[in-house]
């Protein structure tokens, strides 16, 4: 399977359940919803704002180290939303925007746009200066999926810590369209 034809799938169907997720969280929620986006699981974990930030940005992300582009300051604004989202949650909707702004980059995807050499070298730098080398088949396999998928299940977990009634369902609504009549 081909990177585009793995990555592109899965952030698309996951994006589209963090929206929903959100929608729930929203319907179901107090008035002041956007309290929500500062819930934690723990004091030292960011808050949700945060994991719905850097789930849309994971995904754009990887697309561009894919491709050997890079990173467009617009995608540089994402991470430091949520790297400062423990000062400065925002709002549910503004949240929700960064998902459509994802969904709306893969969306503009050509196929086989991410299926470059596989043994390409990808430099990958945190925040705090520690720096990652891999191969592109690395990246995908040991850092692009499990951590963007570490943002999805955090956030789903902080919304059920904090009352939203959603399960496996809403986890993977996705999987709907493969069940057998």
């Amino acid at each position: 399977m081909s990177p585009t034809d793995l990555l592109v799938p899965t952030y698309c169907n996951m994006l589209r359940t963090l929206r929903g997720i959100l929608t729930k969280a929203a319907e179901q929620g107090p008035a002041d919803t956007d309290r929500l986006m500062a819930a934690q699981l723990a004091p030292d974990m960011l808050p949700l704002a945060a994991q719905i930030r850097f789930a849309a940005y994971q995904a754009q992300e990887a697309a561009c180290r894919l491709r050997g582009v890079p990173i467009p300051a617009s995608l540089d604004i994402v991470a430091a939303e949520g790297r400062g989202a423990a000062d400065a949650p925002g709002t549910l909707a503004e949240a929700v925007a960064r998902i459509e702004e994802a969904l709306s980059f893969l969306d503009g995807l050509e196929d086989g746009t991410l299926d470059g050499d596989a043994m390409r070298a990808i430099s990958l730098t945190l925040p705090g200066g520690l720096t990652f080398d891999m191969t592109a088949t690395q990246f995908v396999r040991d850092w692009a999926l499990p951590q963007f998928y570490f943002h999805i299940v955090t956030a789903y977990a902080i919304l059920r810590h904090h009352g939203v009634s959603i399960g496996k369902a809403d986890y993977v609504p996705h999987m709907f369209a493969y069940l057998r009549s």
